[in-house]
């Protein structure tokens, strides 16, 4: 028999094999997960399908003068390859919408019917309105019932967006496939020279990452992913593997990342230049030469490339450049690269006129007259340390007055902030100017770790105590668990009473 020394070093050794062997099981599993953490279609994607375009939505116009719209929200399945149907969400379809059209000046409204399962919410995001007509969580659609926002288009062209925004389900409604572009236009950007055939030299390009799982769209967050949902395929308007068949000189991109978390470096293979015209806001002072151009979810970006007869190029999603540490850089998605959509041209291409050199004078105050600032500190836990709360005014700002918003991420991973209603100027980004692409009118940017950027908001109404708007991160699943805030538009001398909390 063993004596307890004996007995005792026995325990001691077998304790001591068992933890080498857990460590080097954890170590092998974090090894595994970390080498297939990154994503690459670069090379191997076989460009298959003709690019969808998405209608644009048909409106009547009553003797008043105002242009109606009708969206219904509906299940239904999709064939995003052959023979194989898909579960998804859609607009008047079973994914995605109809572009809507409309121009500055223009009443307009909107019939909204919900006929999914579950409540939602129809926001136009990027669209000055009224707080009630915005279309956030205070808005809930029902099963079975409708909604009539109407509002005056007040704003320059540009290219907006709607999708949902149910208090805690955003990711989700959106990855299932609620989205949609909303042009305005306008009398001076209708006499600038720019590519304006839509579907021909204009192209919508809504990018979406995806990923399927027999006959439904993957939504679960792989391990280590608190960015949010991150798919393995990229796909333009419901369209994988998509080609774009041009037959003129300066193609225009209407470029909007329609991700719920990822962030695109949008590239083409050749690294040939194009002019970045238009930003969320509208159309810039005056094309910038660029070769890449990073949006993260909620952005967008109107850029004209010129093709030469016959050739073909691929627009891709390089790896993301923005100081994530090695950790936060493979699961956040920047160590992943995409082909996203080819651009095929004819043998012989219509001249197009060449691109002006100033396009529009600057819409966005300078700053000059702010009257306050704010700061508002970005972490998953909340803004400025509190989650949202729906029965809580964050943020009273006065109808008429110019305010300077600091906002630092002061997390050790990416966000962005988007803000309702209001279209900004990037004052200072990271200690610095704006580089050309942050120049123009925004309503979202992106924020890596431990960056801080100075915008400018002009609040022109109207005022509304009782309904208020927001500001987030819109990488969707930071907004549903909390990084979000409240703000209200008033008069000089009202109080904000904020609507009562629901279960949403």
């Amino acid at each position: 028999m063993a004596s307890p020394p004996r007995r005792l070093r026995r325990i001691l050794l077998g304790a001591c094999a068992l933890v080498v062997t857990l460590i080097t099981a954890i170590g092998a599993g974090v090894t595994w997960t970390w080498a297939g953490a990154d994503v690459s279609t670069v090379g191997t994607t076989q460009f298959t399908q003709p690019l969808h375009i998405p209608p644009l939505a048909e409106s009547t116009v009553d003797t008043a003068g105002t242009r109606t719209f009708a969206l219904d929200m509906q299940t239904g399945t999709t064939a995003f390859e052959p023979g194989r149907d898909t579960e998804t969400w859609g607009f008047n379809g079973s994914y995605l919408g109809p572009t809507l059209r409309a121009a500055r000046g223009e009443r307009v409204r909107v019939q909204v019917r919900n006929q999914l399962p579950e409540a939602s919410t129809v926001h136009w995001h990027g669209m000055h309105l009224p707080a009630a007509m915005d279309g956030g969580p205070h808005q809930m659609v029902e099963p079975g019932a409708s909604w009539t926002p109407e509002w005056t288009v007040a704003q320059p062209a540009s290219t907006l967006w709607y999708h949902p925004h149910p208090h805690g389900a955003t990711e989700e409604h959106v990855r299932r496939g609620l989205a949609g572009m909303f042009l305005i236009d306008d009398a001076p950007s209708a006499q600038l020279p720019l590519p304006n055939t839509y579907g021909v030299d204009d192209i919508p390009v809504i990018v979406q990452d995806m990923r399927l799982r027999g006959s439904r769209l993957d939504g679960a967050h792989a391990i280590f992913r608190d960015i949010g949902f991150l798919g393995d395929r990229t796909m333009v308007n419901g369209t994988l593997s998509p080609y774009q068949e041009v037959g003129d000189e300066l193609v225009r991109l209407r470029l909007l990342n329609a991700s719920t978390a990822r962030i695109y470096t949008f590239a083409f293979d050749d690294v040939r230049p194009f002019a970045m015209i238009g930003s969320d806001g509208g159309l810039l002072e005056r094309p910038a030469t660029l070769n890449r151009i990073q949006l993260s979810p909620g952005e967008r970006a109107e850029i004209v490339v010129r093709m030469r007869p016959g050739e073909r190029t691929v627009l891709r999603s390089e790896k993301l450049e923005a100081g994530l540490d090695f950790w936060s850089s493979r699961f956040s998605g920047g160590d992943d690269r995409f082909d996203v959509l080819e651009l095929r041209a004819a043998p012989t291409l219509r001249p197009s006129a060449a691109l002006p050199e100033t396009l529009v004078p600057p819409s966005i105050p300078d700053g000059a007259d702010s009257v306050l600032q704010r700061r508002f500190d970005l972490t998953l836990a909340g803004i400025n340390g509190e989650r949202m709360d729906m029965g809580r005014i964050d943020t009273t700002v006065t109808r008429g007055t110019t305010e300077t918003w600091v906002v630092h991420n002061i997390d050790g991973m990416p966000h962005n902030f988007h803000v309702h209603d209001v279209q900004f100027r990037v004052l200072d980004y990271d200690g610095a100017p704006p580089p050309p692409e942050q120049a123009g009118a925004k309503d979202t940017i992106f924020l890596p770790p431990n960056t801080a950027a100075t915008l400018v908001l002009r609040f022109d109404g109207p005022a509304d105590p009782n309904t208020p708007y927001m500001y987030h991160c819109h990488l969707l699943w930071h907004e549903d668990v909390g990084m979000m805030g409240q703000f209200a538009v008033v008069e000089p001398g009202q109080q904000a009473t904020p609507l009562p909390g629901h279960a949403h």
